[in-house]
């Protein structure tokens, strides 16, 4: 990584959350965490019911939950971008944070966790939410080491 960078999260469960912090202290790179304005309840995160929130959020490409708080990111080159999976693809409020800020020229790398599969169609669909910015491919990170996380990232 060159510049400054930022690991910018939303994490449903925590897991990301640890995978997160785990990566700041390999890197020394800042943190921020993107929460909803509406935290997610157990039943929101239900994807096995059609009616739940997070279902009908990513039935909804338009869908952009709104966030509570918000960083500056004019200063960092780098922003790695973590969440876990749903439906294939990065959740709609990473979507929001995207939008949300001048990405034009910054280099994004998401980083995801998932029970299962793996980061499917999210750095195609990232880009065209935000085009302007440069997305790389990313990869999975489920329970990484601190060592293993800065090898990756070295």
């Amino acid at each position: 990584m060159s510049g400054k960078a930022l690991i910018a999260y939303f994490s449903a469960t925590g897991t990301t959350a640890g995978v997160a912090r785990r990566m700041a202290e390999a890197t020394g790179a800042d943190l921020f965490e993107i929460r909803p304005e509406v935290p997610y309840t157990e039943a929101d995160l239900d994807w096995t019911d059609k009616k739940s929130r997070s279902s009908i959020e990513m039935k909804d490409e338009s869908c952009r939950p709104p966030m509570a708080g918000a960083i500056d990111v004019s200063g960092y080159d780098t922003i790695l971008l973590g969440f876990p999976v749903w439906w294939y693809v990065e959740p709609r409020i990473i979507d929001t944070f995207l939008e949300s800020y001048d990405m034009a020229g910054k280099t994004i790398i998401p980083f995801a966790t998932s029970g299962g599969g793996g980061l499917g169609k999210t750095a195609r669909h990232m880009q065209g939410v935000c085009p302007q910015a440069i997305i790389e491919q990313g990869f999975m990170l489920n329970d990484y080491s601190a060592d293993r996380l800065a090898s990756l990232l070295g």
